[in-house]
């Protein structure tokens, strides 16, 4: 595996993402902000935060083949998502556990950012991921 994930100790507990990703490889793969579109370019999962997670997270694992890597592979992950506010973590989280094992997506996550912002690509679009990956040859 080309990704060593760690929490050291002395860093907030209870994450659901490691602080610390170490890797080695040779292919830096970066794919562009992922949105709940299919194929055609038509939205998924209308204003509901979780299925527009599970939308976000299928693109990117296509995107993640597509360049022969996984999410074993994934080094960070930025989440952006409109409208947040504290409460809606439930709704987030529960979005990533739909799609984990079918996405092969580590627990806890590799490291993570989840931002809060006024707006995306389009007024539809909750959540877009960014994602950075390293692979070997």
């Amino acid at each position: 595996m080309s990704v060593q994930r760690i929490s050291p100790s002395g860093l907030q507990p209870h994450t659901p993402y490691h602080h610390v990703a170490i890797a080695t490889g040779t292919r830096h793969i970066h794919i562009s902000g992922q949105i709940a579109r299919d194929a055609e370019g038509l939205p998924v999962g209308g204003d509901e935060l979780d299925a527009q997670v599970v939308q976000v997270l299928r693109n990117t694992a296509r995107a993640l083949e597509g360049a022969d890597a996984s999410f074993a592979d994934v080094v960070r992950m930025t989440f952006y998502v409109t409208r947040w506010s504290p409460d809606q973590i439930g709704a987030f989280m529960a979005g990533i556990e739909r799609v984990a094992d079918e996405l092969g997506i580590p627990q806890p996550l590799p490291p993570a950012s989840l931002i809060g912002v006024d707006y995306l690509f389009e007024p539809d679009v909750r959540v877009e991921l960014e994602t950075t990956a390293i692979a070997g040859p």
